[in-house]
């Protein structure tokens, strides 16, 4: 590298005698004759080798040649192929679906998102399949493990990783949010009532519940208003589930200090019913017609109309079969929210 003197050269005695010549007159050209002076002097008393580390080209990114063919030929072997190494119970337990549902959701993905079609690359050859991004994807959703994780076994490195999990969840969404994430429509209200009066509850819509979910990563300046009666920062989960598990109301943003009543002033799940949106319920009960549904909820709930408490101490054959019927309903929305657990990345 050339030395100092010439990597930052004085200006020689003409520029400077014709700049200060040029200057006499003009204060303020003076003053930036001096300040442009005094920075070449700085700069040339800077020693070469630091000026070597500063302007020091960047090294290139060092490749990894990794076996993605041998490594789709290994996950098609353990899980995918007609005799697989590893038995369905194996990929329910470590994918969190059956391998049906596995496979139904990636060809929608595929459809959708042309990212998880597998391509070739600028030397021609085949990149990751789709069964390695969506693998990928779906085992860091389920256990929150880092990107980087499955390198050694799916042969993705870090930056691919976390571009297929993004491109996995917008996929999702845009392709299901219309069909699920809804309130119910008249054949759905027909087949919810349908299911209570197999249950013992004519009418009944659900299970209201709301549970406490844990916020690690809690700002210090909310951790006094989100702190709840465990000690711990947490935000409220209102939901409503049916037997098959269908979340078809769900409002989470109210902080872990509010209790349930507090979380139903504030929810949407009765905008349905005040705006007379929601499909009639019609059904009979000891010769009554009723249009409204109710659902059932804890004691701690107000005594509305469209709520149906527990008997907290029941002491009667009937109120001991009531009790138990309601708990066998409240069972419902407690399994919905076991997805916590069995998405860890939640």
């Amino acid at each position: 590298m050339a030395s100092s003197s010439q990597a930052f050269p004085l200006a020689d005695s003409n520029s400077s005698s014709s700049s200060s010549s040029s200057s006499e007159g003009d204060p303020f050209g003076a003053l930036i004759q001096q300040d442009q002076d005094e920075f070449y002097e700085i700069m040339n008393s800077v020693r070469p080798e630091i000026v070597e580390q500063v302007f020091q080209v960047r090294k290139k990114k060092q490749y990894i040649h990794r076996d993605r063919e041998g490594s789709h030929y290994q996950l098609m072997k353990d899980y995918f192929n007609e005799n697989c190494t590893y038995p369905p119970e194996y990929f329910h337990r470590r994918f969190r679906m059956q391998r049906e549902l596995f496979l139904h959701i990636l060809n929608a993905v595929k459809a959708y998102d042309d990212y998880f079609v597998q391509k070739k690359d600028a030397t021609g050859r085949l990149g990751l399949s789709s069964i390695q991004k969506m693998a990928t994807a779906v085992r860091i959703i389920a256990y929150d493990c880092a990107a980087d994780h499955y390198d050694e076994y799916i042969k993705i490195n870090e930056n691919t990783a976390i571009k297929c999990l993004k491109a996995f969840c917008n996929a999702i969404v845009a392709m299901y949010t219309e069909e699920y994430m809804r309130p119910p429509n008249e054949a759905d209200i027909a087949q919810l009532v349908e299911e209570g009066e197999q249950r013992g509850f004519s009418g009944m819509l659900g299970y209201i519940y709301c549970m406490h979910w844990e916020w690690k990563n809690c700002p210090v300046e909310w951790q006094g208003t989100h702190r709840g009666r465990s000690g711990k920062n947490t935000l409220v989960l209102e939901t409503v589930a049916s037997q098959d598990l269908w979340i078809w109301h769900a409002f989470f943003r109210m902080p872990g200090s509010h209790n349930d009543i507090n979380v139903l002033d504030h929810s949407s799940v009765f905008n349905g019913i005040i705006n007379g949106q929601l499909p009639p319920v019609n059904y009979v009960v000891n010769g009554h017609h009723y249009r409204m549904g109710y659902y059932m909820s804890d004691g701690i709930y107000p005594k509305w109309a469209t709520l149906m408490q527990t008997i907290p101490h029941p002491t009667t054959t009937k109120e001991k079969l009531f009790a138990q019927r309601q708990e066998v309903a409240r069972k419902d929305v407690e399994r919905a929210l076991v997805l916590q657990i069995k998405w860890v990345i939640m």
